[in-house]
């Protein structure tokens, strides 16, 4: 099962640099999206369908132009989960996921804490998250938590890592997300890259993407018992459709 992951950074916008045309020429079995910007009757759905993904679910947020998720498979999947059933994280859209058979796959944006209020509701979703996941993967072990996490694990993730001050970088963020790697996932692409240095977001301000100044917010986590089929994790740098580009993951399914 080849599965990408990519915040689009509204799907309308990419959908206009030639999202779909990409799509289809990457081909994956499963794409999870991230802050999609846009409700479901929003979008012309039929240009999914022409291009292979019959069965495509959206999650929004209630505020419009904002935030939300999706899932796109070739296949149908055996249940869409629709958020968490936890209100505080489900009413901007932040999570949706597909179980297929030997495999679960979620799509997640975690918040980014850019004032002190947001990054005080991303500290408290981190919380919640983990909780959930904790009871998820006693239903679900077969788990690949994939999206924008908003944070940089280790020193390698960021161009600069001095900038420690700054959310998606503070040590609070780093030991909360390798404490959900020490529960119990892999993450794919340091495990198949342990000495790479890529990243899969750049900001739009100072020419960062020319020059490489970039951080790894994107992971596809999988969990420990698929470890041994994780057969592929890599970073697609060249589509650059968003701030982000894709990542992508590939497990023996």
């Amino acid at each position: 099962m080849k599965i990408i992951s990519y915040n689009v950074n509204g799907i309308r916008a990419a959908i206009n640099k030639g999202f779909v045309d990409w799509l289809k020429s990457a081909n994956p079995d499963v794409i999870c999206l991230q802050e999609i910007k846009a409700l479901k009757e929003q979008l012309d759905l039929d240009i999914f369908v022409e291009a292979g993904y019959k069965y495509n679910y959206w999650f929004s947020a209630q505020k419009k132009g904002y935030s939300g998720v999706a899932i796109l498979s070739k296949t149908e999947p055996n249940h869409i989960e629709y958020g968490t059933g936890i209100e505080s994280m489900d009413f901007e859209g932040r999570n949706i996921r597909a179980d297929f058979d030997g495999v679960s796959v979620m799509s997640l944006y975690l918040p980014s804490g850019t004032n002190d209020a947001r990054l005080n509701h991303k500290l408290e979703y981190m919380a919640m998250f983990q909780d959930y996941i904790n009871n998820l993967k006693k239903e679900l072990p077969n788990l690949v938590v994939c999206g924008d996490y908003n944070i940089c694990h280790e020193e390698i993730d960021i161009h600069n890592p001095k900038m420690k001050g700054v959310s998606g970088f503070l040590p609070v963020e780093r030991e909360w997300i390798g404490r959900f790697i020490d529960s119990g996932f892999i993450d794919s692409f340091r495990y198949l890259n342990a000495e790479t240095q890529q990243y899969s977001w750049w900001s739009y301000r100072a020419n960062a993407r020319a020059n490489n100044k970039g951080w790894r917010l994107d992971y596809a986590m999988v969990a420990e018992p698929l470890q041994e089929k994780i057969e592929r994790a890599v970073i697609l740098s060249e589509a650059v459709h968003s701030d982000h580009c894709p990542i992508l993951v590939e497990i023996d399914n």
